[in-house]
């Protein structure tokens, strides 16, 4: 039996060079079948992706994603914005809830606002 492929920032980088734009998404689950060529694990292999894809934006590739799309290579500014902002409303929404959680007021959460008087 061969053994699986491993899902590698390369691997990944390379699939989405034939996804270039919103209109030419991937699903996550299509994208880890393309480069492993089985749907073994399908779970795993998919987290895998979000890990890797997270790995690629750190390295600041223009790897975006929405719900319906999926992911792409973004083609222009706007793309990239778009998921930007997705991120950055995701984030948000987060640290509000912490911050709600906590009694804190949101720019609080990291002492932001902590100015002498």
């Amino acid at each position: 039996m061969a053994a699986a492929i491993q899902i590698t920032p390369a691997l990944v980088l390379a699939e989405l060079q034939h996804h270039i734009g919103k209109a030419n998404g991937i699903h996550v689950r299509e994208l880890a079948q393309r480069i492993t060529g089985e749907l073994l694990d399908a779970d795993v292999q998919q987290r895998r992706i979000r890990h890797v894809v997270t790995e690629l934006r750190m390295q600041g590739h223009h790897v975006c994603a929405t719900p319906s799309e999926g992911y792409y290579i973004a083609a222009d500014a706007d793309e990239l914005n778009e998921t930007c902002s997705f991120l950055y409303d995701r984030a948000m929404t987060g640290l509000t809830q912490v911050s709600r959680m906590k009694n804190i007021a949101l720019p609080d959460l990291r002492g932001q606002l902590h100015l002498p008087t």
